[in-house]
C-alpha cells in the first residue's frame, strides 16, 4: 500500500463513522436529516482534505481544473441559492453577483473557510426550518422558472454539495501530491 493510500485510510479510520451513521438528528424528518448529514460530512471532509492547503494551493489550477477555492465558494453560495428557491423566493441581485465571482483568483484560506463554515451553518438552519414542510410543494428555479419540488431542491442541496466536495478533495490531493514531489526533489 502506498504512503498516500495509507494516510487516507488512517484519516478515514480516525474520523469514525460518517454523520449519517452516528445516530444523530433523530428528531429531524428523514429527508432533511439526510441533507443535514451531507452538509456535516462536507464540512468535515473539506477541512480534513483541504484545510492544510496554503493560499497559493487553494488557488492552484492543476491541469486547468477549477481551484479548490472555487469549490469552497461555490458550495457555500450554491447552498444559499438552492435554499432560496426551496423557500419559494427568487434570487437577489447580490446572490447573482456573488455567483459571478466564485472563480476569482486570490482567495485566502481564512476567507474561503470562513465563508464555507458560515454558509453551511446558515444552510443547516434553513434546512431545519423547512424540515416539516410538505416536500411535494412545487417550487420554481431560475430565470426560466423551471419546475421543481421542495423535496427535490433539498435532495439537490445534498447531492450538489457532495459533488463539489469530491471535486475539491480530488483537486486538493493533486495539489498535495505536487507538494510532496517538490519536497522529494529538494
Amino acid at each position: 500500500m502506498t504512503e498516500p493510500i495509507k494516510r487516507e485510510a488512517a484519516a478515514r479510520e480516525a474520523a469514525g463513522p460518517e454523520p449519517w451513521l452516528r445516530g444523530t438528528l433523530a428528531e429531524v424528518p428523514p429527508v432533511a436529516r439526510a441533507v443535514l448529514h451531507a452538509l456535516e460530512l462536507a464540512k468535515e471532509d473539506l477541512q480534513r482534505w483541504c484545510g492544510a492547503l496554503t493560499d497559493a494551493e487553494l488557488n492552484a489550477r492543476p491541469a486547468g481544473l477549477p481551484p479548490v477555492s472555487f469549490h469552497l465558494r461555490h458550495i457555500a453560495r450554491s447552498v444559499d441559492r438552492l435554499l432560496t428557491y426551496a423557500e419559494g423566493i427568487e434570487l437577489t441581485s447580490e446572490q447573482i453577483a456573488a455567483m459571478k465571482t466564485e472563480m476569482n483568483p486570490g482567495a485566502t484560506h481564512d476567507q474561503v473557510f470562513t465563508e464555507l463554515a458560515a454558509g453551511l451553518d446558515r444552510g443547516a438552519s434553513r434546512v431545519r426550518a423547512l424540515a416539516h414542510c410538505d416536500l411535494s410543494e412545487t417550487r420554481a428555479v431560475g430565470k426560466k422558472q423551471l419546475p421543481a419540488s421542495l423535496g427535490g431542491l433539498l435532495v439537490h442541496v445534498a447531492d450538489h454539495t457532495q459533488r463539489h466536495v469530491g471535486q475539491a478533495v480530488t483537486t486538493a490531493k493533486i495539489v498535495l501530491a505536487s507538494r510532496e514531489r517538490a519536497s522529494w526533489k529538494s
